[in-house]
């Protein structure tokens, strides 16, 4: 599989609490980069080699800094399976399958 990389990029210290200005700007450095991705509520999962996966991270991290904030933190979690090939839609729809759901059914 490719490995996956979950990363939350939070930063802080400008005035107001919404961030989806911000969001869409560092979700452009992982379209930049050509890399599959999906969004979430809490983070965004990508999935690429990992060099590339690395690159993205350290420049989504040092794009808030661009944008003028004075501190972001970012969390990382990697998922790196070499002896299968699966991707992060295989992982997620295998799940649904054994619940016999599909993604947000069981709101």
């Amino acid at each position: 599989m490719p490995p996956l990389m979950e990363i939350s990029v939070v930063p802080t210290g400008k005035e107001g609490a919404s961030l989806g200005d911000t969001t869409v700007k560092v979700l452009r450095v992982i379209q930049k980069h050509g890399l599959k991705y999906e969004l979430n509520a809490m983070g965004t999962t990508i999935e690429g080699d990992l060099d590339a996966l690395f690159a993205v991270a350290r420049e989504m991290h040092e794009a808030c800094f661009g944008m003028g904030y004075p501190r972001v933190i970012t969390v990382i979690k990697l998922d790196d399976r070499r002896d299968k090939y699966l991707t992060m839609r295989y992982k997620v729809e295998s799940v649904q399958k054994k619940m016999g759901t599909r993604s947000g059914a069981g709101r």
